[in-house]
């Protein structure tokens, strides 16, 4: 990884702590039991996601715990971390995108949300996080 090296003689220690997460996390998805020792574009996608998500949650945890040393660090990774991932969805865009995929699957009440919920995580994968999109498509699906 060029950005690895880069960081160790930058000696930017986020970026560097980041960057290995990222490649252990690769590395083990390599590994894994059953996995075929290649990750598809798609796959790395979901693994960064993934590293986003838990730090978003230790992030929620340590403001909670009124802990904002370790909530910087958590911010920090996350910024690292999404410069890999696509650009995601502002909320307008994710709103209209998630009303079209209403209309294409025909969906009028939250009994539906399972349908536009499978139908939008697939478009819209890498573009947005799937608690907006659930979040956006009750909003939706709820109103009169």
């Amino acid at each position: 990884m060029v950005e690895l090296k880069a960081a160790m003689l930058a000696k930017n220690e986020v970026a560097l702590r980041s960057l290995r997460a990222i490649k252990a996390a690769i590395l083990l998805a390599k590994t894994a039991e059953g996995a075929k020792g290649e990750l598809t574009a798609d796959d790395e996608i979901k693994l960064l996601q993934k590293q986003v998500k838990q730090r978003r949650d230790s992030l929620e945890i340590f403001q909670q715990q009124n802990r904002p040393d370790l909530a910087e660090i958590e911010q920090q990774e996350i910024a690292v971390i999404e410069k890999f991932l696509p650009a995601q969805l502002s909320a307008e865009e994710l709103r209209a995108r998630i009303a079209a995929i209403i209309a294409e699957t025909g969906a009028a009440s939250p009994a539906d949300l399972g349908k536009v919920m499978g139908a939008a995580t697939k478009q819209l994968s890498g573009q947005a996080d799937g608690k907006a999109i659930s979040a956006i498509a009750k909003e939706l699906l709820t109103r009169p």
